[in-house]
């Protein structure tokens, strides 16, 4: 960490030439990961983050750099290096730094960094050895992973302000391959937390993580290729919602409707999805996944309700991009690390529970397809437009889940398919990712309760659905 009198001197360098705005990013972090393949050790690695990063705004212009040379010579020969970029005179000068505090709501009772190797893998195996058990000869390949991540940022502004924070985080994953005669397929579970070991103990089984995975991947092995055609959707809880974070949630972050790159741009105030649809980024859930309780401008994490019953009444917005839109920032400022220069980026992002019964909404569709989750697609997010693989899924005939199928793509446009939304269940559910964009990849829950569309148009290979 930077000491107060060296970061006033930083800052201020930064200030030389006209700009108004500096700010200084400082990193520290400690990521160590293990993987067990085929039931051996395979990796076992330590990582190390350390650097600065240094921004300066002046209106709507934003040049950022970054060095791992911490001494007063490197960062000041990067400031001035970067206060080039504008040319006029100081109109500001920082002569104090008050601390902000913010709290903390994810807390850590026993440190990832006083597990030992040992424990770690033990905990690996528990999953590992449950899919050895099995004995079944169509599992090709099974991987099992713990990752933890130690981090610690202090930011430093030309506002006068600056804070510090301490975060931890784990996950635990399984990846399984399974073929036969007819083909291969994948199963994948990867729960992942803001808390300690005890989350992998008490709430989450690595048992059944692991078996979760193979079952998943050995379930689509049989199954036959899905039909194609428009029909009515059911999107199932948890993963199901990266859909909605991927053709919704990236087109509603400021850094994307500041420069009318997204299809809601200029749309605040009016029904862009059906009434009974209410859309929430919430970085405050205590030791969720992608909850933060300081940005990485220093703004505090806050609860975000993007759509309420229907009408867009908010974006994600970042200090930088807010600048452009005539807004306040409302703590959605992320990065992956000091390398990157930060931006507008999602948290817990999720479809709020409607008052259906996910039961009911199964019985109430006659002939369609049920999406469990998602194994990946592409969005553009300046028009909507999106393509999504099912990595699980199932027709529904007469109200019944019936037999299921692979190879489904949904094809649509977010804006579309938010109006077509015509049952939303009580049994919301949030799951855990890596969201990739500009900022680099940070951690974000993406999550619904059990929805249905009206209708989707479905890519498939088995024909006309009947």
């Amino acid at each position: 960490m930077l000491s107060k009198k060296l970061a006033i001197e930083v800052l201020n360098k930064m200030l030389e030439t006209g700009a108004d705005y500096s700010e200084i990013f400082f990193e520290d972090s400690i990521g160590t990961g293990i993987t067990i393949e085929n039931g051996k050790v395979s990796t076992s690695s330590t990582g190390i983050t350390s650097g600065v990063g240094l921004r300066i705004l002046k209106e709507n212009r934003c040049v950022y750099g970054y060095t791992s040379d911490l001494t007063k010579k490197g960062l000041m020969s990067l400031a001035d290096s970067l206060n080039k970029s504008f040319n006029g005179e100081r109109i500001l000068t920082v002569d104090h730094l008050d601390l902000i505090k913010a709290p903390n709501r994810n807390p850590i009772k026993k440190s990832y960094k006083t597990l030992t190797q040992e424990e770690k893998i033990a905990l690996i195996r528990e999953g590992t050895n449950a899919i050895e058990e099995l004995k079944d000869p169509r599992i090709v390949r099974y991987i099992g992973s713990f990752g933890s991540n130690y981090r610690f940022v202090a930011v430093y502004n030309s506002k006068g302000k600056w804070f510090k924070k301490e975060t931890e985080f784990a996950r635990l994953a399984y990846s399984v391959v399974v073929a036969d005669e007819t083909g291969m397929e994948t199963g994948f579970e990867g729960p992942g937390c803001q808390d300690d070991i005890s989350y992998f103990r008490n709430k989450v089984k690595p048992r059944e993580s692991a078996l979760k995975a193979v079952d998943t991947a050995l379930l689509m092995l049989s199954a036959k290729e899905c039909p194609s055609g428009k029909m009515p959707v059911v999107i199932g809880n948890g993963w199901g919602g990266v859909l909605f974070h991927e053709a919704c949630g990236h087109p509603l972050e400021a850094s994307a409707v500041s420069r009318g790159l997204s299809c809601f741009a200029g749309k605040e105030g009016e029904m862009i999805a059906s009434p009974i649809v209410t859309a929430v980024d919430d970085s405050t859930i205590p030791n969720a996944w992608g909850s933060i309780d300081i940005d990485d401008e220093g703004n505090l994490g806050t609860k975000r309700v993007l759509i309420k019953d229907g009408k867009l009444v908010n974006f994600m917005i970042d200090d930088f991009n807010g600048r452009r839109m005539g807004k306040e920032s409302n703590g959605s400022c992320r990065r992956q690390n000091y390398k990157f220069c930060p931006t507008s980026r999602m948290s817990n992002t999720y479809i709020d529970n409607g008052k259906s019964n996910p039961e009911d909404i199964i019985k109430a569709t006659k002939l369609g397809l049920y999406a469990v989750s998602f194994n990946g697609g592409s969005v553009d997010p300046t028009t909507g437009e999106f393509n999504f693989g099912c990595s699980e899924a199932y027709i529904i005939r007469d109200g019944k889940i019936a037999e299921p199928v692979k190879g489904a793509t949904l094809i649509g446009k977010g804006e579309d398919i938010l109006k077509k939304i015509d049952m939303v269940g009580n049994d919301l559910a949030l799951a855990q990712g890596m969201c990739g964009a500009a900022s680099g990849s940070i951690r974000t829950n993406v999550g619904q309760p059990t929805i249905r569309v009206s209708e989707i148009l479905v890519g498939g290979r088995g024909g006309e659905l009947k």
